[in-house]
């Protein structure tokens, strides 16, 4: 048993991780003190932990031989994983930082699911209360857990394609309703005196089996313009999976913890599902990643090639700039040559922003670190709603890289995919310069009407390398800057 002064001490430390946790999200409401938020969240997940190496220490000798508690093992299994974060942490590139996030947001739901094994296994949830809320997390972090692997494979490239069969849908609503069923089977065959038609531990793993293929089998058909609420709804589930064990646990850090995270990655959700013209109920329970099929209109105009340099020499030129970044300067890790030719638009008098669409890229947020990272001040990054109505009143769009994200068939084509969907308004700009490598399609799989309208023009190329040569053709001008 623990003394009090040990249950005080757990106690505090639980309510100092919580309350670190808290005040470490409110300050990434901001960008400006994000980065602090993130140390401060940091620290409260130290002392979520210490507070549980606390807990071990007090378990006395007797009671010790029916726990499983191995100091040794969880310090060198601390010790790995901290390693291993803080190594990848350092060397993954950004357009890699998707992979990553799902992979750690998976081992979050693992790590839940692992939780409620241990009081499974040893039917130490008390009550049907407790065993159907140690259930109900072990599906949700095991569907997190396996979605979230499935997610990391599909971003990483090892796998390429959605997979989709007929009747797909029906199949995975059996495979719900069995796991459901095996849930159901635990909590009956758990009273005094129940009859058991197979063994406990079989029944645990079956349980955990059709969990794991669950989260497998709703994430193959996604396709990858569905990443974005991919990320976010897996976010989201892994906080619920956390804080319903921690309510199990009875571990005020975990319950804070994880319904924080829970409720704001279902908001996430909501605000991509959004952004993508998607209602929740289609994204989960219907098509979910499967863009509809439409018979595009036919798209008039023609592509109009133009060298990077005079692209450069006229944006030197205008009085005002919206740059609108894609996945495609991620790609090219040209986000430092871009803030280089920023600079030189300013020098010159050039009024410039950045425009960040909910979805660009293939994680929410990933435009707006791509930027941070490269030096870009907050103030200039502005978000889709703050700034489409600058549009119309500016010289020139800047597109780099970015493609369903600023199509205007989203306004104008109802036979269009991605009809009904906000857009960025960069067609409405005197004028419009694409950066881009080649002529394929986004995303949706359709043709980008922008790049054949008339104020429209393409800057063929990898993007670093075309603003590169932006670069140079503006200092050749050798134009005094303005004071």
């Amino acid at each position: 048993m623990l003394t009090l002064i040990e249950q005080l001490g757990i106690g505090t430390a639980d309510l100092a991780a919580a309350f670190l946790f808290l005040y470490g999200l409110h300050r990434m409401s901001s960008p400006v003190t994000a980065p602090s938020g993130i140390f401060v969240a940091g620290i409260g997940m130290a002392v979520a932990v210490l507070a549980s190496f606390l807990y071990a220490f007090g378990v006395g000798t007797a009671a010790r031989s029916n726990l499983p508690v191995n100091i040794g093992l969880a310090v060198v299994a601390l010790g790995l994983g901290g390693g291993a974060a803080w190594w990848s942490g350092r060397k993954v590139a950004m357009t890699a930082m998707p992979q990553m996030v799902a992979i750690y947001n998976g081992m979050g739901g693992g790590a839940a699911g692992a939780i409620a094994a241990v009081e499974l296994f040893g039917i130490k949830a008390q009550g049907k209360t407790e065993l159907i809320v140690t259930l109900l997390g072990a599906l949700i972090g095991a569907v997190s857990l396996s979605g979230s692997l499935i997610a990391w494979a599909k971003l990483d490239g090892v796998i390429n394609k959605p997979f989709r069969v007929k009747g797909q849908q029906a199949f995975n609503a059996l495979v719900m309703l069995a796991t459901v069923a095996v849930g159901a089977y635990i909590v009956v065959a758990s009273a005094d005196k129940a009859v058991l038609v197979l063994a406990m531990p079989t029944t645990i793993y079956l349980f955990f089996g059709c969990a794991l293929a669950l989260g497998i089998l709703m994430t193959l058909p996604i396709g990858g313009a569905d990443m974005p609420v991919v990320i976010s709804i897996f976010n989201a589930f892994t906080g619920l999976a956390v804080g319903l064990e921690g309510y199990v646990l009875q571990n005020p850090a975990l319950m804070i913890a994880g319904m924080v995270v829970g409720a704001a990655g279902m908001l996430l959700t909501l605000l991509m599902a959004k952004a993508m013209n998607r209602s929740v109920s289609n994204v989960v329970f219907t098509n979910f990643g499967e863009v509809a099929k439409h018979k595009q209109g036919k798209i008039k105009g023609s592509l109009k090639p133009m060298q990077p340099g005079d692209a450069g020499i006229a944006m030197r030129y205008a009085a005002s700039v919206i740059i609108v970044p894609g996945y495609g300067l991620a790609v090219s890790q040209g986000q430092g040559k871009l803030f280089e030719f920023v600079k030189l638009l300013q020098a010159g008098g050039v009024l410039v922003k950045f425009a960040i669409h909910p979805v660009a890229g293939r994680m929410p947020g990933q435009m707006d670190v791509l930027l941070a990272e490269a030096g870009v001040p907050y103030d200039l990054i502005v978000q889709l709603e703050d700034i489409n109505d600058q549009f119309a009143s500016t010289d020139v769009a800047l597109v780099i890289g970015a493609n369903d994200v600023v199509n205007p068939a989203a306004r104008t084509d109802k036979s269009s995919a991605i009809y009904g969907m906000p857009i960025l308004n960069a067609d409405q700009a005197k004028k419009v310069f694409v950066i881009k490598r080649g002529e394929g399609k986004g995303y949706a799989g359709i043709v980008n009407a922008l790049f054949y309208a008339d104020n429209c023009d393409m800057v063929y190329g990898d993007a670093q390398t075309v603003l590169i040569k932006m670069i140079e053709a503006v200092r050749g001008l050798n134009l005094p800057a303005v004071a």
